[in-house]
């Protein structure tokens, strides 16, 4: 894990988020060739390609989802619905309502909010199962009155996707189920091929293929972000626990060897005695190769002089999650000016917002939280503008309106508005 003193290094230096890019690009653009061409022959194809075994069926029937949904381990159940609500208090919030403005005579001005006719999700699977991440994406959509949330999620070699994501499914209220992930499955939700029906966006994280295709197929359909690996910054007082803060670091570390881990602290002592502390948790971590390999990459211990210092770097750093382990954090909240997702105090660990606090867990990456922000409501439905304006009322504009476009050079426009002048007034 490299370490810095703020001031003493070029600034790209500590700002610097480095990635394996692959050449996925032409990769990519087949595969939505050639689903778009062959459809469920393609899909099958793939999955056997990739994830070892073609389902006999894409979708999930509903009992199916019914059974995963009564097998749940009882205890685990009621953890997933007590998440769900917290989600859908917090998202709850975010509904938009359509508004009406007729202050003015004979003028009548307004926005109509309209949910996303269909939306798709999708969820990572296979080898690891998230049921986090189909609450955190269906919930909002629901909440913002989608009429249908369809989910695609590769299955595993068996050619299932696991229980417990179907479960998250049926809690969540996601209206189909497809076995089908990879670059093919976002193809297939944008052009509707296989079964699987079209739809308006995409959202949800994958792999490197995953985002690619869905940036190929931007403007096709919408889509929520192109996810980068996961990060967490943390500031740090002398007076933190080095072994929590240790752990928090961890705990995205442990997602990918590209996921990037950063500590800024004003503590010498804290520094060190975190750094001993990564050593010690990491031998005794499931992930350890892949938790290293990031720290190796991607992790950061920047001295500052003090907390306000360490706060002016993490706001350019932008990160995805923003820890701040201090004493009085509601103090500094005003000054934070972008994170996706802050966490305040030394009581709130990055992985509470990943499951169960209710704000979202998806979240920009890769600095973007400078001008992007988290999965909301607001992703699943879209805004119209309506004006009407009575005769008497454009009366009182339509010479001003040709005054303006006739300064823009567009005689047409100018006309337009004139034309519905009384007859006796035209020009």
């Amino acid at each position: 894990m490299k370490q810095y003193n703020y001031g003493e290094v070029p600034l790209e230096d500590i700002l610097a988020r480095q990635e394996e890019k692959a050449a996925l690009s032409a990769a990519v653009a087949d595969i939505i060739a050639a689903v778009r061409r062959e459809g469920s022959e393609a899909l099958r194809r793939y999955a056997q390609t990739f994830d070892g075994a073609a389902p006999a069926q894409l979708e999930v029937g509903s009992a199916e989802l019914d059974r995963a949904a009564a097998s749940l381990d009882p205890e685990l159940r009621a953890i997933l619905e007590e998440a769900a609500g917290n989600i859908r208090a917090f998202h709850s919030r975010q509904v938009r309502n359509s508004f009406v403005i007729s202050e003015q005579d004979g003028i009548i001005l307004g926005q109509k909010v309209t949910p996303l006719d269909r939306v798709g999700l999708y969820i990572p699977g296979g080898t690891a199962a998230y049921p986090s991440t189909v609450l955190m994406n269906a919930i909002p959509a629901k909440l913002a009155g989608c009429s249908e949330v369809v989910m695609v999620s590769p299955p595993s070699k068996g050619g299932d996707i696991a229980p417990v994501i179907l479960a998250a499914a049926k809690i969540a209220g996601v209206d189909r189920v497809f076995r089908v992930g990879g670059a093919q499955a976002v193809a297939a939700l944008a052009y509707g091929v296989g079964g699987i029906p079209r739809v308006d966006k995409i959202v949800g994280p994958g792999n490197a293929y995953v985002a690619e295709a869905k940036r190929q197929v931007f403007g096709q359909v919408a889509i929520d972000m192109i996810a980068g690996p996961s990060e967490i910054l943390v500031i740090a007082d002398g007076n933190s626990d080095p072994c929590q803060v240790a752990a928090d670091l961890l705990s995205q570390a442990e997602h990918d060897k590209n996921a990037s881990a950063v500590l800024i602290t004003d503590s010498a002592a804290l520094a060190q005695t975190v750094r001993l502390e990564l050593e010690r948790q990491l031998d005794a971590l499931p992930r350890q190769d892949i938790a290293r390999a990031s720290l190796d990459s991607n992790g950061k211990i920047i001295l500052t002089e003090n907390i306000p210092q360490g706060i002016e770097l993490a706001n350019q750093l932008a990160p995805e999650h923003l820890e701040l382990c201090v004493d009085h954090p509601f103090d500094y909240l005003d000054n934070i000016r972008h994170a996706g997702s802050i966490f305040l105090g030394r009581n709130c660990p990055e992985a509470l917002g990943d499951y169960f606090a209710g704000p979202n867990h998806t979240l920009p990456t890769g600095g973007s939280a400078r001008f992007s922000s988290p999965l909301s409501v607001d992703d699943f439905v879209k805004k119209s503008q309506f004006t009407y304006y009575t005769s008497a009322a454009l009366q009182k504009s339509a010479e001003k309106i040709a005054r303006f476009a006739r300064e823009e050079g567009l005689e047409g426009h100018a006309r337009s508005a004139l034309s519905r002048l009384r007859k006796e007034e035209k020009t």
